[in-house]
């Protein structure tokens, strides 16, 4: 089929689509979508499962204007040979990409000329097929992945790559963890995530470091990923990072205190007290009381003894398998000298972002801040929980140095979260020198002055280029005085070609 006779069909599948089809909503043949600003993922409804009958999804993909769009397939299995009722069409105000279906050659990645594309995908009747996978970005990320891709796909022993916003709930394994590495089978954007190298809603670059791979890879909770134990293999990969990740609870200066604590029936009440809430340690954790009667959320505060960066957290539940108390859900706020308790929000929807927590008394979960917080004083507050809430927490982070503190006012900076209060601000600007007087804004009193001046100056010319003109015009109509033997040089008018007055003044004269 020519390149004409598709763009064609496409036309005709648009403008001819049976009745049923083009009276469904829009978007009920969706599945997985994630945008954000520059990038996303998209898939059909079912993925990989098999797509169901009769059903449109249409979405328009945007990024900033300027840019422009880069699409990349990271799958696509559609039933029909004929792409007459089930297809896959991008259509844009210039171009239309499509329709692609059945076994025909589809391009792998598109690179379109314009920050705006409409994905149409349509199904009539079928029996199998997966539909697609789709991921987008803009014109800054060329190197742009897909979120099917795994680390055996490359042979570099370095690279780095863009990943799309959308790659957590994408189906796929992941094994190993983040201090010993991934097995190569495991999907890399998917474990970026788990690694806290970037997060789900906002996607990002990733630097990768292939090695020799190891015996066994231990899975771990974190990040909403779920990270499976390997076996042997060959090859295995890690992930470059910032290197603000070493524990902060073991510092001298680190103190921990809670709203309440449980004293047992036994009376226990020290092994259940904050004290014993770090996770390095082998003894009961900390565990609040009831709670039935008090009508404030329980906390559990770390005082970290300055403000400093902290980029994650790890947490258990009582640790004690006949204590089965654990932390199902929590949220984070964090406060400075003299400020206000804020609440930890996520960036996408700017709303307080609640955390997963333990899903059993034992194993760990590991939660990234990104962006991370900058604070000295650290609370969990549990949100839901199995029978009593009980915690064991790790904070990770570092000190705050000029390379990489931010700018932390009442704007959040897309690097940083931190108080909003005057005494918390990290400023990163330059100091003016002592010989600038910074009370005065010194441009911007001059500038005006030298416009004010300017028009003033212009309006000067303008007047005297004006009466110049108009001397010039009154000289060229007064009679000249002629000269004495030149009377010949200059001819007297023909009085037939003046007006009546003029005629009669001349013959006066």
């Amino acid at each position: 089929m020519g390149p004409g006779a598709r763009r064609l069909l496409a036309v005709l599948l648009v403008v001819c689509a049976p009745a049923r089809l083009r009276a469904g909503e829009p978007g009920d043949g969706c599945g997985h979508i994630v945008t954000y600003q520059d990038s996303g993922t998209m898939t059909s409804k079912n993925y990989p499962g098999t797509y169901p009958n009769h059903t449109v999804c249409e979405k328009t993909l945007r990024v900033p204007k300027g840019k422009t769009l880069i699409l990349r397939l990271g799958d696509l299995d559609i039933e029909s040979q004929t792409c007459a009722s089930d297809y896959l069409l991008f259509t844009s105000n210039s171009d239309q990409y499509g329709p692609y279906c059945g076994s025909m050659a589809v391009p792998k990645e598109l690179l379109l000329n314009t920050n705006e594309v409409t994905v149409r995908f349509a199904s009539g009747s079928h029996i199998s097929g997966r539909g697609f996978l789709l991921t987008y970005a803009s014109s800054d990320h060329p190197d742009l992945i897909t979120c099917l891709e795994r680390a055996n796909h490359y042979l570099k022993t370095e690279y780095s790559k863009f990943c799309p916003a959308g790659c957590r709930d994408i189906a796929g394994d992941i094994s190993g963890n983040l201090v010993d590495g991934y097995r190569d089978t495991s999907l890399l954007c998917k474990a970026a995530i788990h690694a806290g190298i970037i997060a789900d809603e906002l996607g990002g670059q990733i630097s990768v470091l292939q090695r020799k791979g190891i015996s066994r890879y231990e899975g771990i909770l974190a990040n909403g990923v779920l990270s499976r134990d390997g076996s042997l293999s060959d090859k295995r990969f890690l992930f470059t990072s910032n290197g603000c990740s070493r524990s902060l609870s073991l510092e001298p200066d680190t103190q921990i205190r809670a709203s309440w604590q449980w004293v047992s029936e036994m009376g226990e009440q020290i092994h259940w007290s904050p004290d014993q809430a770090q996770l390095q340690d082998q003894d009961l954790s900390w565990a609040a009381g009831d709670g039935k009667n008090r009508k404030q959320r329980e906390w559990l505060e770390t005082d970290l003894g300055e403000k400093k960066k902290i980029t994650g957290i790890m947490t258990t539940g009582s640790t004690q398998s006949n204590f089965n108390f654990y932390v199902k859900s929590f949220v984070m706020k964090f406060k400075n000298n003299n400020s206000k308790w804020r609440s930890y929000k996520g960036i996408a929807n700017n709303k307080e972002k609640v955390f997963q927590g333990n899903s059993n008394f034992r194993d760990p979960v590991r939660n990234n801040f990104i962006p991370p917080i900058v604070a000295r004083y650290i609370r969990v507050v549990p949100q839901t929980w199995h029978q009593r809430i009980a915690l064991n927490v790790e904070l990770f982070g570092c000190q705050i140095t000029q390379g990489n503190d931010s700018l932390v006012l009442n704007k959040t900076s897309p690097n940083t979260v931190g108080s909003s209060e005057r005494e918390d601000e990290t400023i990163t600007k330059s100091i003016p020198s002592a010989e600038i007087p910074t009370g005065i804004n010194v441009t911007a009193v001059a500038l005006p002055l030298v416009l004010f001046g300017l028009l003033v100056a212009g309006m000067g010319i303008f007047a005297a280029l004006r009466k110049r003109r108009k001397e010039i015009h009154m000289d060229q109509l007064r009679p000249r005085k002629q000269t004495v033997g030149s009377r010949s040089s200059i001819p007297l008018p023909d009085i037939s070609q003046l007006s009546l007055p003029s005629a009669m003044i001349m013959r006066r004269k």
